[in-house]
């Protein structure tokens, strides 16, 4: 297989490793010094699952679409932050024909509604999405370590559409020692993470603390408590769904498995905070306060959150 990485941050340059030991032809959409790192270096796995090391003359890497030449992509996956969906979503429409006719796009992101800036491109047999409830940290700009583990990622499409397509993608990334798997409800798996990451991310960045120490403090475990009960009366007014029918029933599993899986993981919010970026609070937290505006359910906590890190983010310049 022939798969193209948009966006070579923490996730993207795992997956490329990880697809390049499984066989497949890697190459990368990447910009700027990412771009040189990449060109100069290859791309490098670290952590969980071991080392996976693509030699830079393994792995083509350009800053234009262009220059990846027609009907060459079996898929796409899209690794970008969530903020650059707009941008590249354009981009690859401009440039459609890199991808085979009956390849697919692979939205590998956090977050919910992703998919909009893609769909009006391009049909809905095309654009998949993706749970990854992995931790990544990026070590410099080609290298990833995986920090913590505890669901295989999942493949699907949000639209009631068959996976079969998706099946050696899903096979390439297990081979590739990433635990891997499709799934015919994918919107129930990118639900519990929203969940999870809303309930850790926001928090943990504005306290400075890894996802162990919010369940170990009572404090903030309240605080989460409430953010759950909140997401789970957005998710269930909006007509939406999840493994668990309750925030009760999830908040057994969060605290008795999912948190102790990724206990001393930092998240991707405070990762961007430490380095000053703009974070996707947009289409996490924010994503449930616009929800529950749309349904009347009250976000309270969820909003406070939301502020707090649109606080942090406008006052970067005073930050050390």
């Amino acid at each position: 297989m022939d798969i193209l990485i948009a966006g070579a941050g923490a996730i993207g340059v795992v997956m490329g490793a990880t697809l390049h030991t499984a066989g497949c032809a890697v190459s990368v959409y990447a910009r700027g010094g990412t771009r040189d790192a990449i060109a100069a270096g290859g791309l490098h796995r670290r952590g969980l699952f071991g080392d996976a090391d693509v030699p830079a003359e393994d792995v083509t890497v350009s800053d234009g679409l262009g220059a990846f030449g027609p009907e060459r992509f079996d898929y796409i996956v899209i690794s970008v932050k969530t903020l650059a969906n707009d941008e590249l979503s354009q981009a690859l429409a401009e440039h459609r024909e890199i991808l085979k006719p009956d390849g697919k796009l692979v939205i590998m992101q956090n977050g919910w509604g992703n998919d909009a800036a893609y769909l009006a491109h391009f049909p809905k047999e095309q654009v998949c999405s993706a749970r990854v409830i992995t931790g990544f940290q990026r070590l410099e700009p080609n290298v990833s370590n995986i920090t913590v583990h505890t669901a295989p990622v999942l493949l699907g499409n949000l639209y009631g559409l068959p996976v079969d397509g998706l099946t050696p993608l899903a096979g390439a990334i297990a081979a590739g020692g990433i635990p891997c798997e499709t799934t015919e409800d994918v919107g129930a798996a990118l639900w519990a993470k929203m969940v999870y990451n809303c309930a850790l991310n926001p928090l943990g960045a504005v306290l400075g603390l890894h996802y162990g120490a919010l369940m170990d403090t009572p404090a903030s475990r309240a605080i989460m408590d409430d953010v759950i009960d909140e997401i789970f009366a957005v998710m269930h007014a909006a007509g939406y769904s999840t493994y668990w029918d309750s925030p009760e029933a999830y908040k057994k599993e969060f605290y008795g498995k999912l948190v102790p899986d990724t206990y001393d993981h930092n998240s991707s919010t405070l990762q961007d905070i430490r380095k000053k970026h703009p974070t996707e609070i947009g289409t996490l937290t924010g994503k449930i306060i616009e929800l529950g505006a749309a349904h009347g359910v009250p976000t309270p906590v969820n909003t406070m959150l939301y502020r707090l890190i649109r606080t942090i983010e406008g006052n970067y310049q005073y930050r050390k």
